[in-house]
């Protein structure tokens, strides 16, 4: 069967991973989490100091770039691809809101952005690949045969967010929840490198009054119809 490459793209806590996770079980796919991998870069710069105050030291993780290892490992009780950051497994770690709140700023360093990217290319040169992220359709893959751009309105997003903090045992409020949303919405919409844009051959979903099972047998379908050369 033809194997294509889907690119899904969106703001933060449109559920973009949990719909590439399904699809490329569904499909038998190979799924890349992106925005797991600049989770991991933020991570490894706050446990180096590069970060103070929110504001990062660009110049020394530029440097310290060479030293970053980030693999994707499948657990074996879940079925899921977790994070490796050189060596350890720091899937929790990258979740939290501290990491969240910082994740656009270090995302929107070009040198991060080049090495990253490259890596992303890399992983999906074989087809077969789901990837999401913030400039999979516009940068990482604008040949994509399925490009997706997932919406919803930033209370609905807020409470989403909130409500998985909470699951994970974190102490957070909506309020700072939201505000955290907003923040990274306007980061990753206005950075000059690679901002957060609809490709104009994607699909735009506004998934606010979606649930997780409608939106993935909606886009599986799109799937299915561009592997079988439909549309």
């Amino acid at each position: 069967m033809k194997k294509i490459t889907i690119a899904i793209d969106g703001f933060s806590s449109t559920g973009k991973s949990t719909l590439a996770k399904q699809l490329a079980d569904w499909l038998d796919y190979i799924y890349v989490d992106t925005g797991a991998m600049y989770r991991a870069v933020t991570l490894f710069a706050m446990q180096k100091g590069f970060i103070e105050d929110a504001r990062v030291d660009q110049g020394a993780l530029e440097n310290a770039l060479k030293d970053i290892s980030i693999d994707f490992k499948k657990n074996e009780s879940t079925g899921v691809a977790e994070v490796f950051l050189n060596g350890i497994n720091v899937e929790k770690q990258i979740r939290t809101l501290e990491v969240s709140a910082l994740v656009s700023p270090v995302a929107a360093i070009s040198a991060v952005r080049i090495k990253l990217v490259s890596q992303q290319q890399k992983l999906g040169q074989n087809k077969g690949v789901v990837m999401d992220g913030r400039d999979i359709a516009t940068v990482v893959f604008p040949e994509a045969e399925l490009k997706i751009f997932l919406d919803a309105s930033a209370p609905t997003r807020a409470e989403r967010r909130y409500k998985e903090l909470i699951a994970n045992g974190d102490e957070v409020s909506l309020e700072d929840v939201l505000a955290n949303v907003v923040e990274r919405d306007h980061i990753d919409s206005t950075r000059k490198d690679s901002p957060l844009v609809k490709a104009k051959d994607a699909i735009a979903i506004d998934n606010s009054h979606m649930n997780l099972e409608d939106q993935f047998h909606v886009i599986l379908q799109l799937a299915k119809d561009r592997i079988a050369g439909r549309i």
